[in-house]
């Protein structure tokens, strides 16, 4: 019988001379500790992320021009598009079967299940590739209007089949909750891929086209995610498991079930994302796609990185306890609570800093794109508060719901964008977006509360009332002070709102736990005794 050595480590702390027994914290604050611990480590991630992304934005923006810009984007969205297709959602299904595989201990079916899951990967990323090179030209006239750019959407189904493998390979790392080698692999992921972009474009910039060099160096990307996924993927020993054809079928079958779920959603996702992008484009027009491009980006860039956490360790661990709703509903309201933390000075300072923000990642010409990053912020802070209550649909197997909860969420959010653009022009991307997440949140939370009794706790409704106020405060103060005093307003809200959140998440963990830096800050600010180290 072959195995797979892979034993999950449950969380259990470090404890300091003379801190009390592990026994002696409840079981909430070990769960917080949890969620603040894959947080910091993700986040980590995403802050190396992030300056890579004022450094390769920035590049794009001077060489590519906001036209140019937007030409990226729209190849992105086509090949993300073709590449949630072609995965069936067999990636984030995967982690899941995983996952339930490890809380059992059988090494048996970790095995089948990952073999099978990286067997289908490729076969998956084959097929998709193959099917966007046939399909480079109805696509061309759909996107732009010509067959121009035939050539240049075949070429990304190299991104597809790459992409579809490398998935593969992070979903194993996600499912095992190896968070710090996930993290790894995003860092360096990033770093080459920034490399490499830079490298490509400047190339043909040289030779008279930097636009010639955005699907080159879409497709360098992949080639460097392949790699490092592998690198990181390799440490987790899965040996070849001899397998019947009953025993494919079962893994197949299980891992496409709920994959169509994930397919479905994520195509609804990706398909909003190019719809939105061919709306401005043939309503606006190419520079504004850019613009909204660059907003887009960077309204979801510092938010980016509390979502990759939650995806990446508290989905995992729900589905563990998926079947106990006094569980999942705790699980869910402290996820949501953490969240909401470290979102809202973010949001804030994006709000007061929007066009500085604009002009370091891109330049002076985005500056239209401004408004409508600051009605992205709006929707961004109303996605952290909803996507753990979503997360528990998807936990609980709740396929047919999970599918019509988001076919709605997103059918509404391309209309309402495209009303929204007839009404207001091009911030009317940013003002759809932000009324499609009103609704959503009222959606999705009617429906965990019948599906298992849900109710968002004290805590949350607290935060939820103090952030959506300044949130208020600081976006009505754009239109209706002087500048520089809503500067000076934003920013001491800013201030006061991340002084909150850190004595929050201070007390949600004993202090013997924070980092030295934060035990002394913690100390400083007299807000614990200082611990006693015996």
């Amino acid at each position: 019988m072959s195995s797979v050595s892979v034993t999950p480590k449950p969380f259990v702390p470090v404890l300091a001379p003379g801190q009390p027994a592990l026994a002696e914290f409840s079981p909430a604050r070990r769960t917080y500790g949890q969620i603040l611990k894959s947080s910091a480590v993700i986040g980590g991630s995403s802050v190396v992320n992030i300056g890579l992304g004022i450094v390769r934005t920035k590049v794009m923006a001077l060489l590519l021009g906001p036209a140019g810009v937007g030409l990226l984007g729209i190849y992105s969205s086509i090949s993300d598009l073709a590449r949630t297709v072609a995965g069936m959602g067999i990636n984030s299904s995967g982690v899941r079967q995983i996952a339930e595989a490890v809380g059992t201990g059988d090494t048996g079916r970790i095995a089948r299940t990952v073999t099978t899951l990286r067997r289908v990967a490729l076969l998956l990323g084959l097929l998709g590739a193959l099917l966007l090179a046939a399909l480079c030209l109805p696509i061309s006239q759909i996107s732009f209007g010509d067959s121009r750019h035939a050539g240049a959407i075949a070429c990304l189904s190299l991104v597809v089949l790459l992409g579809s493998v490398s998935g593969g390979q992070l979903a194993l790392l996600q499912g095992v909750r190896r968070i710090g080698d996930l993290a790894r692999a995003s860092i360096w992921g990033g770093v080459l891929g920034t490399l490499s972009t830079i490298v490509v474009v400047c190339l043909y910039a040289r030779a008279g086209d930097a636009r010639r060099g955005i699907v080159p160096s879409l497709v360098c990307v992949a080639v460097m995610g392949i790699a490092v996924s592998w690198w990181y993927s390799r440490k987790t020993d899965v040996e070849r498991v001899p397998m019947r054809w009953a025993e494919i079928s079962a893994e197949v079958s299980g891992l496409l079930k709920l994959g169509f779920v994930f397919m479905a959603s994520g195509f609804m996702a990706m398909g909003v994302a190019y719809l939105v992008r061919i709306i401005v484009l043939r309503k606006i027009g190419e520079d504004a796609a850019g613009f909204y491009q660059s907003a887009w980006t960077l309204g979801g860039l510092y938010v980016g990185f509390i979502l990759q956490a939650m995806g990446a360790d508290f989905f995992p661990r729900l589905t563990a306890v998926a079947k106990d709703n006094r569980e999942c509903n705790r699980l869910v309201n402290e996820q949501a609570e953490v969240g909401l933390l470290l979102a809202g000075p973010g949001v804030l300072g994006t709000l007061t800093f929007a066009p500085l923000v604009i002009h370091l990642f891109y330049s002076a010409r985005f500056g239209p794109a401004v408004e409508i990053l600051r009605w992205i912020c709006l929707g961004m802070i109303l996605r952290v508060a909803s996507w753990p209550m979503a997360y528990m649909v998807l936990a609980k197997g709740a396929r047919q719901v999970a599918f019509w909860t988001e076919l709605v969420g997103n059918a509404l959010q391309v209309g309402l964008i495209w009303l929204c653009v007839l009404r207001f022009g091009l911030s009317g991307t940013g003002i759809g977006f932000f009324g499609s997440y009103i609704f959503y949140c009222f959606l999705v939370y009617a429906i965990v509360r019948s599906m298992s009794g849900f109710r968002w706790s004290a805590a949350n409704k607290e935060i939820g009332l103090l952030y959506g106020v300044l949130i208020g405060v600081v976006f009505v103060a754009w239109y209706s002070l002087p500048r520089p005093l809503m500067v000076v307003s934003g920013v001491g809200i800013t201030l006061l709102a991340g002084i909150y959140s850190l004595k929050k998440l201070c007390t949600l963990v004993p202090l013997e736990r924070l980092p030295r830096l934060a035990q002394q800050l913690t100390v400083l600010l007299r807000w614990a005794p200082p611990p006693d180290r015996g």
